[in-house]
């Protein structure tokens, strides 16, 4: 149903059109209306005609969320997420939420920032909403969200975490090839002297890249110096460029966890020690967000796979409730390297 406005005693109050007033209106019976707006459903098309001009007349829409719920179904999912406001995050954001509308899903954004008891109120909110599935976009908020949903009865997909239970689907990359192909293209342009810059976020995508460019770096025969400060943000590459290149002997390349870590200590390099990028510091990041393309920063970087990401998750959570797919599997995607002038030889 929809609802119109009226003004009784000098008040505006909210006034629902039913489906009945539509049947009325047309002239068919109740069920004749229902009939109408459910796809498949047995009704002449003269029969339609009448309900979809009566409904257009009295301004008159489906209640989709009461229709759901008689299946016990809502079509809202809730995106759990952390950073909303980075660019990769938002491009991921801006995906997931296209895609759902094409499958007639509703999007419900819980922000998990704050670390006090606003993110389980909300989570219980959505929650009180039955929503039908979560998607969790990082793996900053704690363990603990993915029980209460999965608790809940509620479909789950997690991106980029590393939570081993049975039921969700798991989406992450392969960070550690990824890192790998970083020590080889810092190998060949003739860099002995490596370092990995790094937030203290600890989420397992973040250290699963660390550990991959260690392990890399060691079968080459050559040592990581890591460094780690804040948020995973712009000020955070700026405080471990001071920190990394102040040392006695100065590294002459860094893998950057994300783009932004990369673009904050690229500044720091040039500005304050007067470093050329790539000449005297080679310098690769993760993310390929809009500004690593910028001629400011010609930044190498890997770009995450965001539309494909969001295809699986929306793809699994349309499957069939009877389907063996939902009973959760893992999902790892390869993250393509786009070369620019950040790197000798590139």
């Amino acid at each position: 149903m929809e609802f119109r406005w009226k003004r009784r005693g000098g008040v505006s109050q909210r006034d629902f059109v039913s489906a009945e007033e539509v049947a009325q209106r047309a002239g068919v019976s109740r069920s004749a209306v229902s009939r109408a707006f459910t796809p498949g459903a047995s009704v002449s098309e003269a029969t339609r005609q009448k309900v979809l001009q009566a409904a257009e007349e009295l301004g008159y829409q489906v209640n989709h969320l009461a229709r759901g719920l008689m299946r016990n179904e809502s079509g809202i999912v809730c995106l759990i997420v952390s950073e909303v406001a980075t660019p990769y995050r938002s491009a991921l954001l801006r995906e997931l939420t296209q895609q759902l509308q094409i499958v007639g899903k509703v999007a419900m954004l819980v922000n998990t920032d704050r670390s006090d008891g606003s993110v389980d109120r909300a989570l219980q909110q959505a929650i009180r909403y039955r929503a039908d599935a979560s998607i969790i976009l990082s793996g900053l908020p704690d363990k603990s969200i993915t029980q209460l949903c999965l608790r809940s009865g509620q479909r789950l997909v997690l991106i980029n975490r590393d939570d081993d239970q049975p039921g969700p689907l798991r989406i992450n990359l392969d960070d550690h090839e990824a890192a790998g192909r970083v020590v080889t293209a810092f190998v060949r342009a003739g860099c002995t002297k490596l370092a990995f810059a790094n937030s203290e976020a600890g989420t397992p995508s973040l250290m699963a890249r660390e550990a991959g460019f260690i392990a890399a770096a060691k079968a080459h025969g050559l040592d990581v110096v890591v460094e780690r400060y804040g948020w995973t943000g712009y000020e955070a590459g700026r405080v471990v460029a001071q920190r990394l290149l102040t040392r006695s002997e100065r590294p002459d390349a860094v893998f950057c966890a994300t783009d932004l870590l990369a673009c904050g200590l690229m500044d720091a390099a040039r500005h304050q020690f007067s470093l050329s990028i790539p000449d005297q510091l080679c310098v690769v990041g993760f993310d390929d967000i809009e500004q690593a393309s910028w001629s400011s920063y010609d930044l190498t970087t890997f770009a995450q796979p965001v539309a494909a990401i969001a295809r699986q998750a929306v793809t699994w959570l349309g499957e069939s409730p009877s389907s063996d797919r939902l009973e959760g599997h893992s999902v790892r995607l390869h993250a393509e390297l786009a070369w620019r002038g950040s790197v000798r030889g590139g």
